[in-house]
């Protein structure tokens, strides 16, 4: 069996993995990454919201495709996950102020727990350029 090619991304712009896995892989000119928290580069959380926890979400995000060659106009799919439900509107409006249309294709799920209790956690898939 061949050894299956696929570059991984680590950048100091966007928190260190946590565990075994990297922030993002790329595989051909598709960009796969981890979920992102809201956590800052150095890992400390943030505080605030929905509102505060979003925007540094997607702060990581753009670090993590920027340093694979992307960005947010280039992701075709994302899922979000949300600790309530309640709080997608709050949500919905970060989001809608950083992704270009057309927009992405989109799941969102509410889950009983995402990592250190954080409300949000988003991962993308991107074309690179």
């Amino acid at each position: 069996m061949l050894p299956v090619m696929k570059d991984i991304i680590q950048t100091p712009d966007a928190p260190a993995a946590i565990g075994p896995y990297s922030q993002a892989t790329v595989f051909g000119n598709l960009v796969v990454t981890s979920g992102q928290i809201p956590l800052t580069p150095d890992g400390t959380l943030v505080e605030g919201g929905i509102t505060e926890q979003t925007e540094q979400v997607i702060a990581n995000l753009k670090a993590v495709l920027a340093a694979a060659g992307t960005d947010l106009a280039r992701v075709v799919k994302t899922t979000v996950f949300l600790a309530d439900m309640n709080e997608f509107a709050a949500m919905n409006a970060v989001y809608e102020a950083h992704f270009p249309a057309p927009y992405p294709a989109r799941s969102t799920v509410q889950v009983a727990r995402l990592p250190r209790d954080v409300r949000v956690e988003i991962e993308v898939l991107a074309e690179r350029h």
